[in-house]
């Protein structure tokens, strides 16, 4: 329970971060190329590590193009839509749409694989999106420009999407690496797509920032990268899926207190409300009912 309350804390801290990167002048592409770049090391040794579930498997060619073709959509696509978001929306909006991923992959799975969709689902789909309403209706009263608060959101969202993709994707691809190991060489698959773009974007130059650009992308990178990796995958290990989406629905209410604090994001009743509805559904779609043994 402690590993996934932690590594969710870190996950919720990183909108934060990237927010605070932005009030240095630096752009998606850099502090992207920069969180990747930091953390690469840590996910090479991940990655090679002998003594991890899968390690002495040998992946068929097959299998690493898949992983070549997942780390580019879920951690270089999906990153990259997240934090160009950010540049339009709050911290606390950005972690709601995102923690709808859930929801997401539940509709794919009945679109996609034809899977069906139960009643408990669809009250918890209505729950969700009726949150999310609401806490777009707030962000679009505090004053905030309308184009700007939908144009993020509409980003953030395709983010979201494009992250139950790769989850789909993944589940079938997973095992034969180790979820550790997986999870490693996709992020360094994304690293590479990271680094092209910042060199295409903007060339070796542009590394020339200040001092507290580093801190924040070294920082992004140690506590809301690569711990919180290693210690979801290992809480969901030892407490299993269901109490960690419990203990998960730390990460959306600890994001909306620090934007507020840190970044002095309004928070409203109404946001408040709806962030109730976005993780009651949430909940209701994570959770696997008990199966009752006669």
């Amino acid at each position: 329970m402690i590993c996934v309350a932690l590594a969710a804390l870190g996950f919720s801290i990183k909108s934060i971060l990237i927010k605070l990167g932005y009030g240095h002048g630096v752009d998606a592409p850099t502090l992207m190329a920069l969180r990747m770049l930091f953390s690469a090391p840590f996910f090479l040794v991940l990655a090679l590590w002998p003594g991890l579930p899968g390690a002495n498997h040998q992946p068929a060619l097959r299998d690493w193009m898949h992983l070549v073709a997942l780390g580019f959509i879920g951690f270089y696509l999906a990153a990259y839509l997240d934090f160009l978001g950010l540049t339009y929306v709050s911290a606390g909006l950005e972690r709601l749409i995102l923690f709808l991923y859930p929801t997401l992959v539940l509709l794919l799975s009945v679109w996609w694989l034809k899977e069906r969709i139960h009643l408990r689902q669809v009250v918890a789909l209505v729950l969700s999106y009726a949150g999310i309403g609401l806490v777009f209706v707030e962000h679009l009263n505090t004053g905030a420009a309308r184009g700007d608060v939908v144009h993020g959101g509409l980003l953030i969202f395709a983010s979201a999407v494009v992250y139950s993709v790769f989850l789909i994707g993944s589940s079938r691809v997973v095992h034969r690496f180790g979820a550790v190991r997986f999870t490693s060489w996709g992020m360094l698959v994304g690293t590479v797509f990271c680094v092209v773009q910042f060199l295409l974007d903007h060339g070796v130059g542009a590394l020339r920032l200040p001092l507290p650009v580093y801190g924040i992308a070294l920082t992004m990178a140690v506590i809301s990268t690569v711990l919180p990796a290693v210690l979801m995958s290992e809480g969901v290990r030892r407490v299993g899926a269901n109490q960690a989406a419990l203990v998960g629905t730390l990460g959306p209410v600890v994001t909306i207190v620090l934007g507020a604090l840190v970044l002095g994001e309004p928070v409203g009743v109404v946001q408040c409300a709806g962030a109730v509805l976005v993780v009651a559904g949430v909940l209701m779609v994570s959770l696997r009912p008990a199966v009752v043994r006669s």
